[in-house]
């Protein structure tokens, strides 16, 4: 839910900052998603095999968590800097994605795992057996 309303503020920004072409948010967007995994939202796509299903609902948690931050971080550049039309933003968003790229790069480092995989989380949660309710007695 919360990545939704930072998409969504991330989104009304811009569209009060002079964006408002499709083609533009979606430019906006692959930068920010460039800045932070190295590979556009498309390429992202690809490597989880997904054809137009939404990204955002295969993203593992440490994907979906590094996205926000670079969307929040792009929000909040664009306001500091007062960004205006789409140049300005599109700077905005490479510096909001660096934010998170950064960061991602220094948890990889440190755990010497990537956070971007082709694993996707609806088919990891789909094989993941529901664990059995609790009875009356475990209450």
């Amino acid at each position: 839910m919360r990545g939704i309303a930072i998409r969504e503020e991330l989104t009304d920004e811009w569209n009060n900052r002079g964006i408002e072409e499709d083609k533009e948010y979606a430019i906006l967007t692959a930068e920010i998603c460039k800045a932070t995994f190295g590979i556009t939202s498309s390429e992202y796509k690809d490597l989880k095999k997904l054809k137009r299903e939404n990204l955002r609902d295969h993203m593992t948690n440490l994907e979906l968590i590094f996205s926000m931050l670079g969307e929040a971080a792009t929000t909040e550049i664009a306001r500091t800097t007062d960004a205006q039309g789409f140049d300005e933003n599109k700077n905005a968003a490479q510096k909001g994605g660096e934010v998170a790229g950064s960061a991602r790069q220094d948890l990889e480092k440190k755990t010497g795992k990537k956070v971007s995989t082709s694993q996707n989380y609806l088919e990891k949660t789909k094989q993941t057996p529901m664990l059995p309710e609790a009875s009356e007695k475990d209450e």
